[in-house]
């Protein structure tokens, strides 16, 4: 896991530009702290940042094949799991391996397939490769997108980098949002494609670019297909359980620590108990890893979210599995701390998120760092059995908007054709009334629905279910991956997520919902396909989210921060915040503010820290 970075001009010397792409591949340092490295032609730059974790002597970069007819570099970001397979093919045509590497996999294959290499990888990845045969620079993303992927058009050629913040470090580039990107910024959404700077794009999942003298062109080498499913339940189950297994086992591959984090639910717990099965068949034991909260345990309390803590389940499964586990207790003052906040928003690149969910998975993945360098995670099983609790609400089933968006706005007694408070209270108005951010949701939903390929001959409601899983596998899935990557790699730490096997994802979604939910309860297929290595306790557990504090003392902390910015008259957050509201808010007594309001605040101390962090300049209107 690494971070790249790269510079394509045609009209001009590179190599004079050296200064220039080193400092775009040292904003991804947090990315790769353990190596750098950067190579330069006349008309092209390429930076990296390593995490070393297969072949760590052999796997540096940028690497290069010379050609009789020009060099061939590849600049690489993620793991190909299945190099050993591809690396066995490419001996069989007579290819030499210097390293043990899956980066000089990628690379010859490169040079065996050309683009056609994509067809064969499975992984997660983010890669360029400069093939000086024909001067042209080929950018190739994951299928689910995993892993990050941006770049911006210039007048003769390229600027691209693993995240936002390679690209605005060249000097030509200037940080200006304008109305789509704040739509995509407030609403919380990841169109395909969109990034939030002005003139910036990312490289769409399952997409490859190509740039050269004639200009860019984009080819898209997978999506999500709509095929008939012929399997009984039975063979399903079996099915998902085999693909389960391989993809755990492919993704257990590592030469550095590894671990697993562990919520107590059933992804994770699934995952947990199949890593540990077969690592013991090595003489291993697994490693998990869980959060928790100061007195979370004595003051838990129930709520539409949570049923339950998940303290008592993580150690069913540790004890039920045998692991090597770790509790990591996070308190307020680590929770509320500014400088945690910057280091997680200067990560992300963006300014909106979940509250004190995102500094609490900062502070899990740098104390998991460490103990390992590699963790897997439950990442994507919500999404893609049907999980989260709108799937099996009627009304949301048939909502005309994200259907993650309805206990949003149902929290603030908003509706999706009102906008309601969450917009009209929460936002600056004349920024409101320039993003118009609700028609903007609505616009991207539509296109979003548009997208999906109909199964001929399906009833109404297996159809409006297959929508709702498109839109989260193709939506709410790249947000939630986009922030594992981002916080986990701001620390150095590798998150792999095994249910983004693109096998069992084409698999699984089309897959009859009746299947998906047989036995009336979440995630069916999946408790069937794992309930043989699984503790009755998680077996029977209801879907809990990731968890949020709940001390009091905690909205108390976030108000003082609040205060400090009352006090500056001109502070950049009011271009974007509603300054009445935010006075409200923060002058609320802690013990009568509502847990969606402490929630919104939170979100507004991420913006003023984005606004420090970035100084945008925000066009909207």
């Amino acid at each position: 896991m690494c971070g790249i970075a790269g510079v394509v001009a045609f009209d001009e010397d590179v190599t004079r530009k050296r200064p220039v792409v080193e400092a775009m591949a040292e904003t991804m340092s947090c990315r790769g702290p353990d190596a750098g490295g950067l190579w330069l032609d006349r008309h092209v730059g390429l930076g990296h940042r390593r995490l070393a974790v297969i072949d760590i002597e052999g796997g540096r970069q940028p690497m290069e094949v010379r050609t009789p007819d020009g060099p061939v570099v590849l600049t690489y970001s993620g793991e190909a799991y299945n190099f050993v397979e591809l690396r066995e093919e490419l001996r069989g045509r007579g290819h030499e391996f210097r390293t043990a590497s899956d980066t000089e996999v990628v690379l010859r294959g490169y040079l065996e397939w050309g683009e056609s290499l994509v067809d064969r990888l499975n992984g997660m990845y983010a890669f360029a490769v400069w093939d000086g045969r024909d001067e042209k620079l080929v950018m190739v993303r994951d299928r689910l997108g995993i892993k990050p992927f941006y770049f911006k058009e210039t007048g003769d050629g390229v600027l691209f980098g693993s995240e936002p913040k390679a690209i605005l470090a060249h000097p030509g580039v200037r940080a200006v949002v304008e109305a789509d990107g704040m739509g995509e910024l407030l609403g919380g959404i990841k169109t395909p494609g969109h990034a939030i700077w002005s003139g910036m794009r990312e490289v769409v999942p399952g997409t490859l670019v190509v740039v050269d003298r004639s200009g860019l062109r984009e080819r898209t080498y997978w999506t999500l297909r709509t095929a008939e499913h012929t399997d009984d339940l039975d063979t399903t189950i079996a099915n998902i359980r085999e693909l389960l297994d391989d993809s755990v086992n492919r993704q257990l591959t590592a030469d550095v620590p590894l671990g697993v984090l562990l919520s107590g639910g059933l992804d994770s717990s699934a995952l947990t108990a199949l890593a540990a099965q077969q690592l013991a068949a090595r003489g291993e034991r697994v490693r998990s890893f869980s959060v928790d909260f100061v007195g979370l345990a004595d003051n838990f309390r129930p709520d539409d979210m949570r049923a339950t803590p998940d303290s008592p389940f993580v150690h069913d499964v540790a004890n039920h599995v045998g692991s090597v586990h770790r509790d990591i207790v996070l308190g307020e003052e680590a929770l509320s701390d500014p400088a945690t906040r910057r280091k997680v928003i200067t990560a992300k690149d963006f300014a909106v998120g979940a509250a004190d969910v995102d500094v609490s998975l900062y502070l899990l993945f740098q104390a998991i760092r460490e103990h390992s360098t590699v963790a897997l995670s439950g990442e994507t099983a919500d999404e893609l059995f049907g999980g989260y609790p709108w799937f099996h609400d009627p009304a949301t089933q048939q909502a005309e908007i994200f259907p993650w968006m309805v206990p949003v706005l149902a929290a603030g007694e908003a509706s999706p054709d009102d906008g309601g408070p969450p917009v009209s209270e929460f936002f600056d108005p004349d920024l409101d009334a320039g993003i118009d951010l609700m028609t903007y949701l609505k616009d991207r939903y539509h296109d979003a629905v548009a997208e999906v390929e109909p199964l001929p001959g399906a009833d109404p409601h297996e159809q409006r279910m297959r929508v709702l899983s498109h839109l989260h596998l193709t939506r709410f899935l790249r947000a939630m991956l986009d922030r594992k990557d981002r916080i986990s790699m701001a620390v150095g730490l590798e998150v792999r997520v095994p249910f983004c096997d693109h096998r069992l994802v084409e698999y699984v979604y089309n897959t009859p919902w009746a299947m998906k939910s047989f036995d009336g309860r979440e995630k069916s297929l999946l408790r069937a396909a794992a309930a043989d290595v699984l503790p009755d306790s998680v077996l029977e557990r209801v879907k809990s989210p990731y968890p949020s504090t709940q001390d009091p003392a905690y909205a108390g902390k976030l108000q003082a921060l609040g205060r400090e910015i009352l006090s500056d008259q001109d502070h950049p957050m009011f271009q974007v915040i509603y300054r009445k509201w935010f006075d409200a808010t923060v002058n609320t007594p802690p013990e009568a503010l509502p847990g969606y309001e402490r929630e919104k605040l939170d979100r507004a101390l991420d913006i003023a820290t984005w606004m420090d962090v970035h100084r945008p300049e925000i066009r909207v209107g």
